[in-house]
């Protein structure tokens, strides 16, 4: 027995001086990589076997990161792997510091800003290293600006959030259908509706499969200085019944309903997948509300919610069925912005087998987006905002027709004018109006 142990202990040896017994002592492995280019910076994700144990430094001439992982297998082919970014050129192996450790050495195209960080397993996702690589001077994108001068006959702004994304792929059908796919896929339909309508523009929080946080998105639509956001969902819940498409607007304090404190959470963990430092290091970081959103410019945007979204819902209607008629309220990030009127649509359950395949059927999307551009374009019909084409046009030779139960002074009150100006537009002698009767409605 001894002599047989001395000889495997003599084996050993000899298999590690000739470079195999790092295979063997290895406690860690690459078991993916994953690169998610966005415009403006890249995040390049590692999957791992067990909490990575790395340390990294740059390079000049040409420029490089490199990472040493230690007590990590190195049998992974980097070339295997789709690279679509216009920072990386190429990833690949180099000479480690000892045989039980992995030197990464990312090629880069350009200088960029590094963040690397690791993430514990959170499913689908097991433990990960993360490097994310920004770009400190893309390609400047163009931003309605809304100075006096530029503020006439300016676009409607429509910002269209695609929820998801990346890392992050949301909630996953039984099928496998990823909601990260059916929201872009909706969102890309609205905005082409948008961007057809004369006097309207869409901007897209993300136009490709890479991760923002939730937080992130209403600054987006703040920057292109949107006057309104639309976030596009698809729900999801712990068994397959529940269906069904809804609205939600923001609520000033936690949602009342097992639903909305189901979507509260998948936000949470959304944050977690899409690998949000500040979420994995402060979990109190939960409270996306900060006293200072409570004004009176958020009490107008979330008026205006409100009914643009009931709008929605009667407009939906007519596509699917709602699993709520009426417009519903929970804590949720990407409706926070203050001053921008916001709404997210949930299209329907992709943890319901019907409504899966419903979501996976491109005719069924585009109804879905004609139905929310119909309600869009009936809210901005009536109220345009100030300083746009369509807000022109309506005071230009506006007219009403007078129903059932209407009189000068409300129809005054509606178009914000005066009963007299009414008169006097129409050579009317009283205030008595008959059903049926045209009226022209004088400009502001």
């Amino acid at each position: 027995m001894t002599t047989l142990l001395q000889r495997l202990v003599l084996l050993f040896s000899w298999l590690s001086l000739l470079g195999f017994g790092s295979v063997a002592w290895a406690q860690n492995e690459i078991s993916g990589v994953r690169i998610w280019p966005s415009p403006t910076n890249t995040r390049l994700v590692f999957d791992m076997a067990k909490t990575p144990d790395y340390s990294y430094f740059t390079l000049n001439n040409p420029r490089r990161l490199v990472i040493d992982l230690a007590d990590t297998d190195r049998d992974i082919d980097f070339a295997a792997f789709d690279n679509d970014s216009d920072l990386i050129r190429v990833i690949r192996h180099s000479t480690p510091k000892n045989d039980r450790a992995v030197r990464v050495v990312i090629e880069l195209s350009k200088a960029v800003n590094t963040d690397i960080f690791a993430l514990p397993p959170t499913p689908p996702y097991r433990n990960r290293l993360v490097i994310d690589l920004t770009d400190p001077d893309p390609d400047k994108q163009t931003v309605v600006m809304r100075s006096d001068e530029a503020n006439q006959d300016r676009d409607i702004i429509i910002a269209i959030d695609a929820g998801h994304g990346g890392e992050d792929p949301g909630s996953i059908g039984r099928g496998g259908t990823y909601e990260k796919n059916i929201t872009l896929s909706v969102a890309k339909k609205l905005q082409a509706l948008v961007d057809a309508q004369q006097g309207m523009r869409a901007v897209m929080t993300r136009t490709g499969d890479y991760y923002i946080s939730p937080n992130e998105r209403p600054e987006l639509a703040r920057k292109h200085k949107a006057d309104l956001f639309v976030s596009i969902h698809a729900d999801a819940f712990t068994t397959p019944q529940p269906s069904g498409a809804s609205v939600w607007v923001l609520s000033m304090s936690r949602a009342n309903t097992e639903l909305g404190r189901w979507m509260e959470k998948s936000e949470r963990h959304s944050e977690l997948l899409g690998g949000a430092a500040q979420v994995i290091e402060d979990t109190a970081s939960e409270r996306y509300l900060a006293q200072a959103l409570l004004d009176m410019s958020m009490d107008h945007s979330m008026s205006t919610s409100y009914d643009l979204s009931k709008r929605v819902i009667r407009e939906m209607r007519a596509v699917t069925k709602m699993h709520k008629k009426t417009p519903q309220a929970a804590s949720l990030a990407v409706l926070t912005s203050p001053d921008i009127p916001s709404i997210l649509v949930e299209t329907g359950f992709i943890s319901n087998p019907r409504e899966e395949k419903n979501l996976n059927w491109a005719q069924f999307r585009q109804r879905l987006a004609d139905a929310m551009f119909n309600a869009i374009q009936a809210h901005f019909k009536r109220t345009p905002p100030d300083g746009t084409l369509w807000a022109k046009l309506r005071n230009l030779n506006r007219t009403h027709k007078v129903q059932s139960g209407e009189s000068l002074s409300l129809l005054a009150q509606r178009y914000n004018v005066r009963v007299s100006e009414i008169k006097a537009a129409n050579n009317l002698t009283s205030d008595m109006v008959r059903i049926g009767q045209v009226l022209t409605i004088p400009s502001i």
